[in-house]
């Protein structure tokens, strides 16, 4: 029994010694990239990453970076990707560890990677123990992920902020919390930067051959100052820079009986503020016309997610509101009584994908735009696969712009504690951290 008792010491010293080598190890890999750049926030994080990892290499900087959301991505210096590996599909925040020391390799000056903790205290340890970022980037605090969050706004505000370094520099875009932003970036003597989106141009976004927003813009381009890359060569990096699979798309197709398609996938909002955003953007830019018909996708697991889709119906405004996927009911009852003609139910997550599309293509006028919201997954996946079948529409007006009308389309040393700073047009930047 003695023996027994000698043998679980050795494997619990063993255990011990082999974890102290393991954080020796990472942290030796985390020291040898001087600025590290961790991307937090509910809305636009994989573009953010992107679009701060395209300021940095268009300033010469060596960036390697890493993206987490639609599809997982390790980006190497050259812009080239490819997909993260990921035993039984299962996402796990200790694959850090592995991106880490797989971007030291390239030596780099920068590492850029999006935050995949959703529990406060995992937040926490992803900034503390296995990023140690030196600039912090809270992009946005929205209505998401309440049940580890929240259940408020302002505890998911707070929650976001544990992935602020201590010592160091954060970002934001978020306006309405930003008040608590400052609170926590004091108690962590963290500057907190709060952009103003304003001061990305129309014309700097018409660069763009893909749809981005100016909050993510404006972000990018205060990492790349920080970092004493300026402006316009950061602007280029990102116009130059591939964009998210997940980035908000408009496709233009022809169905079977001649009908004229704009075809808008938002469903990566996914949260009703980030949604209704994505629409009236692609309206303003005249990417979708009226008459516009939006499709809901429903999943049993996001039932309150289903019902604040269709509260959001009224400012939508549309003309018809399909619901697929299950249960249907749930965005029904979030429909106000006086929408309910304008629904049409395409319901069942055993509906045949291909029947489902022609019912819905079959409401559809001569030529019209629809906009998918809600989750992707389930019917969302199918119906995009059914759309993707279909003949393209040779008569493709023109995108938000041509990307060449401007080219291609975000320390150490004593600190004190600074509440915010807020970034206007022609406002200088901070001092680059050292």
């Amino acid at each position: 029994m003695v023996f027994l008792y000698y043998v679980l010491l050795f494997c619990c010293v063993g255990l011990l010694v082999s974890g102290m080598l393991e954080q020796h190890r990472h942290n030796t890999s985390l020291e040898s990239i001087p600025v590290r750049v961790l991307v937090n926030g509910i809305r636009g994080k994989s573009s953010i990453t992107r679009l701060c990892a395209g300021a940095l290499r268009g300033g010469g900087l060596v960036t390697v970076a890493k993206t987490t959301g639609t599809a997982a991505r390790f980006i190497h210096p050259d812009a080239t990707e490819e997909p993260v590996y990921r035993k039984f599909g299962i996402a796990n925040v200790v694959e850090q560890i592995g991106i880490v020391r797989r971007a030291a390799t390239y030596r780099p000056d920068a590492l850029v990677i999006e935050c995949m903790a959703v529990m406060p205290a995992l937040q926490e340890i992803n900034q503390e123990k296995l990023i140690r970022s030196t600039i912090g980037v809270l992009c946005n605090v929205r209505e998401d992920h309440l049940a580890e969050m929240g259940p408020t706004l302002d505890d998911v505000a707070r929650s976001l902020s544990r992935s602020m370094p201590v010592g160091g520099v954060c970002i934001t875009a978020e306006q309405d919390r930003l008040h608590i932003l400052r609170e926590e970036a004091a108690s962590r003597d963290c500057l907190l930067i709060a952009v103003d989106p304003e001061s990305v141009t129309d014309e700097e976004l018409r660069g763009f051959s893909w749809f981005t927003f100016k909050e993510n813009v404006a972000i990018a381009l205060a990492v790349a100052g920080l970092l004493g890359v300026d402006r316009q060569t950061a602007l280029q990096g990102m116009w130059d820079a591939p964009p998210d699979p997940g980035v908000l798309s408009v496709e233009r197709y022809r169905t079977p009986d001649g009908k004229r398609l704009r075809f808008a996938n938002v469903f990566a909002a996914n949260d009703p503020e980030s949604t209704l955003m994505n629409v009236r953007q692609l309206e303003e830019r005249d990417a979708i016309r009226r008459p516009l018909h939006v499709v809901i996708n429903c999943r049993p697991d996001r039932v309150e997610r289903n019902g604040q889709m269709g509260a959001i119906v009224p400012d939508l405004d549309p003309e018809t509101v399909f619901l697929i996927g299950h249960p249907t009911k749930s965005a029904r009852d979030g429909i106000p009584a006086q929408w309910s003609g304008r629904v049409v139910d395409l319901g069942g997550d055993s509906r045949d994908p291909a029947e489902l599309t022609r019912d819905l293509i079959a409401e559809l006028g001569p030529d019209s735009s629809l906009v998918a919201v809600g989750n992707i997954h389930g019917q969302g996946e199918l119906l995009l696969e059914q759309l993707a079948q279909l003949i393209g529409d040779d008569s493709r007006a023109e995108q938000t712009s041509s990307p060449s009308a401007l080219g291609p389309r975000e320390p150490s040393g004593p600190r004190h504690t600074v509440p915010d700073q807020t970034l206007y047009p022609n406002e200088p930047l901070m001092r680059n951290p050292s």
